[in-house]
């Protein structure tokens, strides 16, 4: 197949977003058995057109969703494709199915973002040929936001790199820990966006209750407004948290940290989809303790390959939790290794791509899908 994936107008691909993580993933993946073509916004310092690992990177002019959907429909003018998948705008998947009514065009959806309960966008959504979600939390939240949708909804979750999100042994960790200036103590692991919803300050509060029984260090990473991220680091420092604010880290070297740390923590405060950076820490062998909302209770069974915290909100229950991985390292390390290994047996990128190629053939023309 000639498979088109066009990319949101918010970040370029490759890049550290985790929509643009997921398409630059899948997309290597098809690319061994199929001709690929991401199509993606135009960003200083990176080519108009590339090739890398068989995947053709076309970047078009953007600005704003409209300049950018302009570029994209003119680009799909010039060449023909047997599939087109978009991923998280359903106003710009109608455009370029009014435009390609005979095109197969499948919606990957990541998250609620872009989907407000509106009448264009279910107008929009119901032009899909077929629509991809990352787990059954968002599947039943896109149902009841938009009733007699449900018949093209279909789950593919998400992966990891489980050749780079990989347990170290024990002299690698501590000449890591050394690379990042980590001291000697028990150290928690927060990645993600910094924005209110990601919940850093509960789990400051939380790393402040710990201390009063294990001394522990906090590594923050991920980029937010400089506002509030000075608001983090000063709770930070009023509650005598010792804290690394990493800043913003290239996700393809963010594997180092979860290598480094002891435990990672994802305190989320409103509904996650799926939570890319749970998979990414138990495929490092690392014991996650997660909110119980959303697609993160279908990733984490809470005593088995990690720990869902049920009252999320408040710091109380996260302490705790962290408290009881942190003194007893045998459980660490068995929750750990399960987390591992239900990676490796459910959350590859391969995985993902597989399921893709099985939804594309779905809406195929028959004879098409037969030859494939």
């Amino acid at each position: 197949m000639h498979i088109c994936i066009i990319a949101p107008e918010q970040f370029p691909v490759p890049g550290n977003g985790s929509v643009e993580i997921c398409i630059w993933a899948i997309a290597r993946k098809l690319a061994r058995r199929h001709k690929v073509t991401v199509l993606s916004r135009k960003s200083p310092g990176l080519p108009e057109s590339a090739e890398l690992e068989q995947v053709r990177i076309c970047r078009l002019p953007s600005g704003s969703p409209a300049r950018y959907e302009a570029s994209v429909l003119t680009f799909l003018e010039k060449e023909s494709f047997d599939v087109i998948q978009i991923d998280n705008r359903p106003l710009l998947m109608a455009a370029v199915k009014r435009q390609h009514p005979r095109t197969p065009v499948l919606l990957f959806l990541h998250s609620l973002t872009f989907v407000p309960a509106e009448s264009r966008i279910a107008r929009s959504l119901a032009r899909a040929d077929i629509i991809a979600v990352n787990s059954r939390s968002l599947q039943h939240k896109l149902g009841r936001r938009f009733p007699g949708l449900s018949r093209k909804l279909s789950v593919v979750p998400l992966g990891a790199d489980l050749s780079r999100f990989t347990p170290l042994e024990a002299a690698e960790r501590q000449r890591l820990r050394r690379h990042y200036g980590l001291p000697a103590v028990f150290t928690v692991l927060f990645v993600g966006r910094l924005i209110p919803r990601k919940g850093v300050p509960v789990l400051i509060r939380a790393t402040a209750l710990l201390n009063k029984r294990l001394p522990a260090h906090l590594i923050i990473a991920g980029h937010g407004k400089p506002k509030y991220v000075r608001r983090l680091k000063l709770m930070a420092r009023r509650l005598g948290v010792s804290a690394t604010f990493t800043g913003n880290i290239n996700h393809e070297d963010i594997h180092g940290l979860y290598q480094a740390a002891d435990c990672f923590v994802c305190p989320s405060q409103r509904h996650e989809s799926f939570g890319l950076v749970n998979v990414e820490a138990m495929a490092s062998g690392l014991p996650v303790i997660a909110s119980s909302n959303g697609g993160i209770r279908e990733i984490i069974e809470s005593g088995r390959n990690g720990y869902l915290v049920e009252h999320y909100r408040e710091a109380a229950p996260f302490a705790r939790t962290i408290l009881r991985i942190a003194r007893n390292q045998g459980l660490a390390a068995k929750i750990g290794m399960q987390g591992r290994s239900d990676a490796l047996r459910t959350f590859e990128w391969q995985h993902t791509a597989q399921q893709l190629e099985e939804r594309y053939r779905s809406i195929l023309p028959q004879k098409q899908g037969s030859q494939q």
